[in-house]
């Protein structure tokens, strides 16, 4: 019997619509791309756009190593409003007379906001607590405690527009920061709310707006792509082929050196695997060969 042909194996960077979950492109991706195995790196919230990228058949092993990625977005901050969702697709809960704020005040409470901090997961959020996610809870109406997780705020620029209520903000973040609880906390630190509108995602690390495409044309770039930013090694023809068999290797015949991961390419830059630390000698979490 002939062996049944294989999908397609990449890297698809998309540019979300709005108005599209991230279960919708990958749904629709798994039509164009002609396969069931499609898989995201992480949730982009249905109101906003931008970058999404997806693992395609084997590739969708390497999700792993891009979902902890950095981030940049660009989004308008509302001050004075609060919402139910932190965006503007939510309900108001409240509003605050804001108009004594001043641009050095928001400045001030943006840098405050920027580095090592803690957020609080919003209810309207893929978070699990109890082994059910936020957002179906708080679409039945319900809210739990959260703790807080510590995240990254690399840079939090805002810029005022016309409206003193109005704020452009860039952002460029740890994964698992949200850009929506930033806004939210910049309302609170000035003494009144806000929310988030037009977010929009310009990278998922190297992975740039630039080079995303709808998800209707699709450009589909190899597996290495998705492991780029990891240190990367070339072996022989007869390394390669103990590699394909996933076999544990020393690290002086891999060649590594650093902490790894490391990904594995043989010498047309084909990647076979991605190595990391086992002990005192290297072994595959990913094997994308044989």
């Amino acid at each position: 019997m002939a062996d049944r042909p294989r999908g397609p194996d990449g890297i698809v960077v998309v540019d979300k619509p709005a108005g599209w979950t991230s279960h919708d492109v990958v749904a629709r991706s798994r039509k164009v791309l002609g396969t069931r195995k499609v898989g995201h790196s992480g949730t982009l919230d249905p109101d906003a756009t931008g970058v999404l990228v997806l693992g395609v058949g084997r590739a969708t092993r390497l999700l792993r190593y891009l979902t902890l990625l950095p981030k940049r977005y660009t989004a308008t901050i509302v001050l004075g409003t609060e919402t139910t969702t932190l965006d503007a697709a939510g309900e108001v809960t409240a509003v605050h007379d804001m108009s004594g704020v001043v641009q050095d005040d928001v400045w001030r409470a943006a840098r405050q906001l920027t580095g090592d901090i803690e957020q609080v997961p919003p209810m309207f959020s893929a978070v699990k607590v109890g082994g059910r996610r936020l957002h179906e809870i708080a679409r039945e109406g319900g809210e739990v405690e959260r703790a807080p997780r510590p995240v990254t705020v690399h840079r939090f620029d805002v810029t005022p527009t016309a409206d003193p209520q109005v704020w452009k903000a860039d952002v460029e973040c740890s994964s698992g920061t949200y850009v929506r609880t930033l806004a939210a906390d910049l309302g609170t630190s000035l003494g009144g709310g806000a929310h988030l509108t037009g977010l929009r995602r310009l990278s998922v690390g190297s992975f740039t707006i630039d080079g995303a495409r709808s998800m209707d044309s699709p450009e589909l770039l190899p597996p290495a792509a998705g492991v780029r930013h990891l240190t990367g090694l070339v072996v022989d023809a007869e390394l390669a082929v103990d590699v394909g068999y996933g076999k544990v290797l020393d690290r002086q015949r891999l060649g590594t050196e650093g902490d790894g991961p490391w990904a594995v390419h043989d010498a047309d830059g084909i990647l076979l695997a991605v190595y990391e630390p086992y002990e005192d000698r290297t072994k595959p979490a990913v094997v994308l060969v044989g």
